[in-house]
């Protein structure tokens, strides 16, 4: 079972509205959309360092082929 921990947030009422409107949840799950996003900047930011340095032995023709 994961951990889990409650925390206070002081945010302003304006971007709460945003976040919610965007994300079309409550406020829990809109927080946790968002932290999930901001821990997965590290792992975008790391495989665009990787474009252009990957060979891949099939071609985008081969991948379309068995649609």
């Amino acid at each position: 079972m994961e951990k889990v921990r409650r925390i206070t947030v002081k945010i302003s009422a304006d971007l709460l509205k945003r976040a919610q409107r965007a994300s079309g949840k409550d406020i829990t799950q809109t927080v946790r959309t968002g932290l999930r996003l901001v821990a997965a900047t590290e792992t975008y930011s790391h495989l665009r360092k990787l474009r252009g340095k990957v060979r891949f032995s099939h071609t985008s023709a081969d991948l379309k082929v068995d649609r």
